[in-house]
């Protein structure tokens, strides 16, 4: 069925505070894409941030990241007092990691206790549910007891998760993981509801699955045996080789990413069972799952953990179809789509499509080659696609267009039959006309607006994952709606 929709990150909603939150933002954002006729809010991952504010590189694959949570709601559930929000910061075009640290997570921590409080017998029975989240909150106990980053400021034994010293830390630190856990029973709820607020208004969740972990994350302390390192003479374990991308249109020195790589051997051997955990954490939350870096799972790039950069890395086999048949055994229908950009080659085209996913087709990159590029429409051959103006790492149409060379610029002129004055309209029609079952558009496209509203660039670690969208304009909706209603990605009534 054809569909069209919006990538935009909770956090990147307008509204007040240091965050885009799931309050009464998150419902405007609803109503808005209902009347866009937009069936499709994409998200990327929901997980804590790590490093940089990035949810790609979480310390916690199956945790969701409490920064989201409405206060506004907390008020609501009676788990905060109105006063308590009155030096509320003002909302800012970015979003202010700082005061999100500061001001809103320290008011997260006092509805978590008081619901602890209140409630108890519900928390137990939330974690002792979900033993994934048991370790996710005896390592965020264990960072604020020790005012540690990862597991490695963790004292010795707690640091190489000995069982001994683990069980005495859960009964020691018990009040604070019960804080962490009810924290993420109120997000679990918040999400749930907001989840059906969407589906209420014809709106699908996609959902997004980063392929690796955070070295320093609870997955890695707590089962380090599924992953590939190695333990030093100081008895520390550090990844090695570590994850990256070779050269690529993003970066012409590759990317090096620096997480551990998957000791797919060992994955095996359990049934893939740390695997299904996660993806099916992942669909109590969503429709749809786009799967990050699906190439990695064909083949990834092997880095040695000593080398300065990406240009010194291999590839190395992945664990193919044998995971996603063990997945569909645990979850059974698998409703997924792959990113496949990148150095994609025959071999994971072919488990993409004897796994039956659709693909990603990004249109800025279609005007740089021939008539015959991938990405061009007419190319397309079949509608099992997922067709992008942009995504969370390109550039917005608008900065894409400024930048790019005279012959592209004439190329996409003729293609779309336009002046180039309207950029962004000009994928947006192109992506909703095409055969690809889906279409998305970054709300930075929809909006029109400039390279300086970016969400991440490739290659870099400051300023990413910060942007915020300004008001939602009633014309851009019905602007979207038109063309979502010409082109068939609205059900017709008879």
């Amino acid at each position: 069925m054809r569909k069209a929709g919006i990538l935009l990150h909770p956090t990147s909603l307008p509204g007040p505070g240091p965050c885009g939150d799931l309050g009464d933002g998150a419902l405007r954002f609803l109503d808005w894409m209902a009347e866009a006729g937009m069936r499709l809010w994409q998200v990327l991952p929901l997980n804590p941030p790590g490093a940089g504010f990035s949810p790609y590189d979480s310390p916690a694959a199956m945790a969701l990241g409490t920064h989201m949570l409405s206060l506004d709601r907390l008020v609501d559930d009676g788990l905060l007092r109105p006063s308590e929000l009155a030096d509320r910061p003002m909302g800012q075009g970015r979003v202010d990691v700082e005061q999100v640290k500061s001001w809103h997570a320290p008011r997260v921590a006092v509805a978590a206790r008081r619901l602890v409080e209140r409630e108890p017998e519900l928390v137990a029975k939330f974690a002792a549910e979900r033993p994934a989240l048991q370790d996710w909150g005896l390592y965020e106990a264990l960072r604020r007891v020790h005012q540690a980053d990862g597991w490695g400021g963790f004292p010795g034994a707690l640091a190489r998760y000995e069982q001994g010293a683990v069980s005495d830390a859960r009964e020691r630190l018990h009040d604070v993981i019960s804080e962490v856990l009810a924290a993420q029973l109120l997000m679990q709820r918040q999400w749930a509801s907001l989840r059906r607020s969407a589906n209420e208004r014809g709106v699908e969740l996609i959902g997004d699955v980063p392929i690796f972990v955070s070295g320093g994350g609870c997955d890695v302390w707590a089962q380090r045996s599924l992953f590939r390192g190695q333990t030093g003479e100081d008895g520390q374990w550090s990844a090695d080789p570590v994850t990256g991308v070779p050269p690529d249109y993003f970066s012409p020195t590759g990317q090096r990413w620096g997480n551990p790589h998957y000791d797919w051997s060992a994955h095996a051997a359990q049934g893939y069972a740390w695997w299904a955990a996660r993806l099916r954490s992942v669909l109590e939350t969503c429709d749809l799952v786009r799967i990050d870096h699906f190439r990695g799972f064909a083949a990834s790039w092997e880095i040695p953990s000593g080398a300065p950069d990406a240009t010194h890395g291999r590839w190395a086999e992945g664990p193919g179809a044998a995971l996603f048949e063990a997945l569909r055994a645990h979850l059974g229908d698998l409703p997924f789509f792959a990113e496949d950009l990148g150095v994609i080659t025959p071999d994971v085209e072919a488990l993409r499509d004897d796994l039956g996913m659709p693909g990603m087709k990004i249109l800025q990159f279609a005007f740089g080659g021939g008539n015959d590029h991938p990405f061009l429409p007419h190319n397309y051959g079949h509608p099992r696609w997922v067709a992008y103006t942009g995504t969370h790492d390109t550039d917005t149409v608008v900065g894409w267009y400024r930048g790019a060379d005279a012959r592209s610029q004439h190329r996409y002129r003729v293609y779309v039959g336009r002046d180039g004055s309207e950029p962004s309209w000009d994928l947006i029609r192109l992506a909703f006309s095409s055969v690809a079952d889906l279409a998305i558009t970054p709300m930075q496209d929809a909006l029109e607006l400039d390279n300086g509203h970016r969400m991440n660039t490739p290659g870099t670690t400051d300023g990413n994952w910060c942007w915020r969208a300004p008001a939602l304009p009633v014309h851009t909706a019905r602007r979207l709606r038109s063309l979502a209603e010409a082109y068939g990605r609205i059900p017709t009534e008879g």
